[in-house]
């Protein structure tokens, strides 16, 4: 199975609760940049951390993802059920859609799609002046002994060598002349805090680090993640969360 694949994973889906929020800036960003006919395309919507709260300022948000048990989780929750919301199970490169959007947007999802398919095909859904923005997250923790102890275990078990972050794949798709990047903005620091096993689930709800992927090594993960925090006597985990967009539009 392809680490994309997971995310149809009906535990994966449930687990993504535990993610922390996009922060009110990013919103705030897209709702500025949509333009007629204020209709939102959210590709690779997942839960919908975006669509559900576009809908305030857009006519209509078209949440795609190709994962059902994604979407199934997404109408659950705040705005979910909203009628602006269209949800539609599908994958960027090739489901039934209803251009033109106002805005494109993609959270965090961008990097599992077929770039030279999507690309050139979101550049013709664009409405005259619409953008394709990209956003994402980093869930910032403060340089201690814990942060480091868990920081290991993560590397020594994601059976991913190197992350590929949002800003280097931007960076390839403008060099490889596949899009131009026209602004970007990053948010300020939000504090964020969790219980220790509502952190254990958000890294269930990672394609690296959930049970699909690393099977029984799985719960060995999660009881040295348990227990680094009780090393160091914390029940909470406390982090700041970033938030930063980059739009332009498909060369």
């Amino acid at each position: 199975m392809k680490l994309g694949e997971v995310f149809g994973d009906h535990e994966v889906a449930a687990l993504y609760r535990h993610r922390p929020p996009y922060p009110q800036g990013i919103i705030d960003i897209l709702a500025r940049l949509l333009v007629e006919p204020r209709t939102v395309l959210d590709a690779g919507a997942g839960t919908g951390a975006l669509a559900r709260e576009l809908v305030p300022f857009a006519e209509r948000v078209d949440a795609l993802d190709p994962s059902a048990s994604m979407i199934a989780a997404g109408r659950l929750l705040r705005n979910g059920n909203d009628p602006r919301i269209r949800w539609t199970l599908g994958r960027a490169e090739d489901a039934s859609v209803d251009p033109p959007y106002g805005l494109i947007t993609c959270g965090a999802s961008l990097h599992w799609m077929d770039h030279a398919v999507v690309l050139p095909r979101f550049r013709t859904m664009l409405a005259p002046g619409a953008k394709l923005a990209i956003a994402d997250m980093e869930n910032v923790h403060p340089s201690t002994g814990v942060r480091d102890a868990v920081l290991s275990l993560i590397v020594r078990y994601s059976p991913i060598e190197h992350h590929v972050s949002t800003r280097e794949m931007i960076d390839d798709l403008v060099a490889r002349g596949l899009l131009i990047i026209e602004g970007s903005e990053a948010t300020a620091p939000l504090a964020f805090e969790q219980s220790v096993e509502e952190y254990v689930g958000l890294l269930g709800s990672t394609a690296s680090l959930n049970r699909t992927t690393l099977g029984a090594r799985a719960a060995d993960l999660e009881r040295e993640v348990r227990a680094a925090f009780a090393s160091y006597g914390i029940e909470r985990v406390r982090y700041d969360v970033v938030g930063t967009v980059a739009w332009g539009r498909p060369a």
